[in-house]
């Protein structure tokens, strides 16, 4: 009897799994065509000069002037794209064109293309290519956002092996992976997908056969895919490639803020129910979120509508609303949500972000939160481009400035919501916060301000 109820289940178990997986053989079929592969030549890197040659060690020295006996040849990388038009724009990653001296657009019927490199994006990115012909196949940049969980689809040229196909789910959305300039725009869709080199700049679909995105990294510790592949959403993909289209660069919202998380003593100390939202540090002068009167020491939780969860949500948010914009923002001040109207700015393709304050002043000479605070002088605050400030001396081990992560050299700027004009500005801040309570204190530390929570010391018995 048992034995004829396992058979029953071997065999029905095969066609239920069948039923569950979706068949991704009509999308392979309809956007294939529209799918391209890009060949890239740039110059070969250069050799050291004469001077870098003798620093070398003698073996490295040997290797170099072998080497250097030969001419040197064009170096060759292939990625992935798809076309966006008929009359042939096609869209690539940046880093897959980036030096490129030619770029050769490849397509499923094996018919090549000179490609004009239309403008690249390093910020997300992201490059447009175009090539010289009708009437070609196309894929259509989804509308919709996609959904963990969702089942997604990649066609590229890994390892330069044409046009492979691979399928996996969504893992995760909104991962933030800062570029190596500490910039953070993309909000990136992290897959299963097995994406590899040559994947590069090749379309993610979902089961309606819509680009979701566009794949560019992976995280691997052999060079190949181990699971963790991340993809440049369709939102980002549709501003970027408008912009690049119309003017060949593209401007992004900027707000004009340094930020950070907002860990669970922060959450507490500024009456938060659980950690969410961005943490003002400094405010930039002149910059948009000055001119909207936002501050130092409020937190972001809703901005244009969207919920920022983290610090790492705001650019990803701000870098998408045009410039000129009017947006809403609710800031957590003083313990209660305000709403703000702020004027996005413009940050342009060449731009560095930068945030630049002046700060309030601040005098102490006592031990507080078993730290020692004197009054710093012209000089330091000249260097740090303060207008004053509060200099920490020395914190007790143990102490509450210890636990807190205070050290000696920060400087002390606030506490709580009060900015500290002086000595009695300091001491009336103290007094006011019960024992117990978790306070957060704003320094400036190797001239980058920061917030900290602070605990008050018990009342002893």
């Amino acid at each position: 009897m048992y034995k004829l109820v396992t058979i029953a289940l071997l065999t029905l178990l095969p066609w239920s799994t069948k039923a569950a997986l979706p068949d991704f053989q009509p999308i392979v079929e309809s956007a294939a065509p529209a799918v391209v592969k890009i060949l890239v030549e740039s110059e070969a890197q250069s050799m050291p000069s004469a001077d870098e040659l003798e620093e070398l060690p003698e073996y490295l020295r040997r290797f170099f002037e072998f080497r250097g006996q030969a001419p040197q040849q064009q170096r060759q990388n292939t990625g992935s794209g798809f076309i966006v038009s008929e009359d042939g724009y096609v869209v690539t990653n940046h880093h897959v064109v980036e030096g490129a001296t030619s770029v050769t657009v490849r397509l499923l019927d094996r018919r090549e293309f000179e490609a004009e490199i239309v403008g690249t994006d390093v910020r997300s990115d992201l490059a447009l290519l175009k090539i010289e012909s009708d009437g070609l196949a196309v894929l259509e940049i989804a509308e919709d956002d996609v959904a963990v969980g969702e089942w997604v689809l990649a066609i590229g040229s890994p390892f330069g092996l044409d046009f492979s196909v691979t399928a996996g789910i969504v893992s995760a959305k909104g991962r933030s992976l800062p570029t190596e300039a500490g910039e953070n725009y993309v909000p990136f869709i992290q897959t299963d997908v097995a994406i590899n080199p040559g994947n590069s700049g090749g379309p993610l679909f979902d089961l309606d056969g819509e680009v979701v995105g566009v794949n560019s990294q992976i995280f691997t510790r052999s060079g190949g895919s181990i699971g963790l592949s991340f993809a440049i959403p369709a939102a980002v993909v549709r501003n970027v490639v408008m912009q690049l289209k119309t003017s060949g660069e593209v401007t992004r919202g900027w707000l004009g803020v340094s930020i950070q998380d907002v860990d669970l003593d922060l959450a507490e100390s500024f009456g938060l129910d659980r950690p969410r939202g961005a943490l003002i540090a400094q405010v930039g002068v002149d910059s948009p979120a000055q001119e909207a009167g936002l501050q130092s020491g409020d937190i972001i939780l809703e901005f244009d509508g969207q919920a920022i969860n983290s610090s790492s949500d705001l650019p990803h948010v701000v870098g998408l609303i045009a410039p000129g914009s009017e947006v809403k923002a609710v800031v957590r001040r003083e313990g209660s949500n305000q709403t703000l109207q702020v004027v996005v700015g413009g940050l342009d393709a060449g731009d560095r972000p930068s945030v630049s304050g002046r700060m309030p002043d601040a005098n102490s000479n006592e031990a507080v939160f078993g730290m020692v605070l004197e009054t710093a002088d012209d000089e330091m605050m000249a260097e740090l481009g303060l207008s004053g400030g509060v200099l920490v001396l020395e914190v007790a081990p143990e102490s509450p400035a210890a636990m807190a992560g205070i050290v000696g050299g920060d400087v002390v700027t606030r506490l709580g919501s009060s900015a500290v004009q002086s000595t009695n500005d300091f001491e009336t801040a103290v007094a006011r916060l019960r024992p117990g309570q978790s306070v957060a204190i704003r320094l400036i530390r190797r001239g980058a301000p920061l917030f900290l929570a602070i605990r008050v010391p018990q009342a002893e018995q």
